[in-house]
Formats: C-alpha cells, structure tokens, sequence
C-alpha cells in the first residue's frame, strides 16, 4: 500500500482516553489518478469481546451499561446490552476476554475460542475487535462481577435464554454491533438449537 497511500502531515487533536489525529495523505484512486485527503482518526487500541454461553441450558450471559457516544445519538438512557469486552492494553487477545468475563460478569472462563477479527468502524476509528465465545456453567461463578471500580464500571450482569435474546435482537432491544454479530455466529452454527 506505500505506493498508494503517502502521508504528508499527522496533527494530533487530543490526547485524553484515545488519541485523535487530523491525518493529510495522497490516495491514489483505482484509476491511477492522485487526490488530497484529510480525515480524522480515533485510536484507542485493540480490544477483545467474548459471548458467554451454557449448551445444556441454553443460555447467554451478557451486561448492560450506560454508553454516552448511544446516548448523545439518540438511545434513550443510553443504556446498551452487550457481551462483555474489553481494551487489550498489554494483554493478548485470549487473556484479555478471560479478564473481562470474571470484572464484568462475574465468571471465571477457561479455553475461549475465538472466531473473527473485525474493524468495527474503520472510517473512523482504527481499533480492531477480536471475536471469542466461550461456554460458561454455574461452578464457574467466582463473584457478582459488575466491572472493576478503578475503571467506574457499573455494570448489569443479564442471563436470558439463546430464544430471549434473538427475540431482543429481532426487536431492535440490543443494538451492540459485536453482540448482535456473536449472536448471529451461534444461530448460524446451530450452536444452541
């Protein structure tokens, strides 16, 4: 891509939770023709979500939180019900969902598969999304999970069935685009049908 792509200028206009820069380059365009582009980009590192599920049981694990980005684009309360997930930081993919899954809901997971890599939104944002599943029981239950209080997390831990929270996709009632994405990787394999 060097030969189709050549920055001329990075401006970094925040630096806060992510960084966020104003990006000059010349694309050259399929037609060979060259063109000046400016546009921001949102970088908060790579992160990792995991979709807790119980096969005899036929059940989901997933959270609910306030979102503000879904609350300033409309979404009442900005409450959003997700999987859980997480920023890698340091960690690997695999022992990122492990860590997220027992903060958030309570379950300490062992062996995640994971099943896709994902831009989430990348006209904008650079953060790649890495997809897991994982199989979780009762014995698993370690604590009440609801976030970690240093990251002032406060967070609802929901156990509906496979049937339930289909029904809340087809409604419009989960609006999580990594969610709804894992959701549809196990109706697809027939995972809990």
């Amino acid at each position: 891509m060097e030969d189709k792509v050549k920055i001329t200028k990075t401006k970094v206009l925040s630096e806060n939770w992510g960084i966020l820069n104003e990006i000059t380059f010349e694309l050259k365009n399929f037609d060979g023709t060259w063109v000046s582009q400016v546009r921001e980009s949102y970088n908060t590192g790579d992160g990792a979500t995991v979709l807790l599920f119980n096969k005899n049981t036929k059940k989901i694990i997933l959270t609910k939180q306030f979102r503000l980005p879904s609350y300033l684009n409309g979404n009442p309360g900005g409450m959003l019900t997700e999987a859980c997930a997480g920023l890698l930081e340091q960690d690997s993919p695999e022992d990122c969902v492990i860590k997220e899954a027992e903060e958030e809901t309570g379950y300490r997971i062992s062996n995640p598969e994971k099943i896709y890599e994902a831009y989430m939104s990348p006209g904008s944002v650079t953060e790649k999304m890495h997809f897991f599943i994982a199989e979780y029981d009762q014995d698993m239950k370690v604590s009440n999970g609801g976030g970690a209080e240093d990251e002032t997390e406060d967070i609802k831990v929901l156990e509906y069935t496979f049937d339930k929270t289909w029904e809340m996709v087809e409604k419009g009632e989960i609006q999580d685009a990594k969610t709804i994405i894992l959701l549809q990787y196990l109706k697809v394999r027939g995972i809990l049908t």
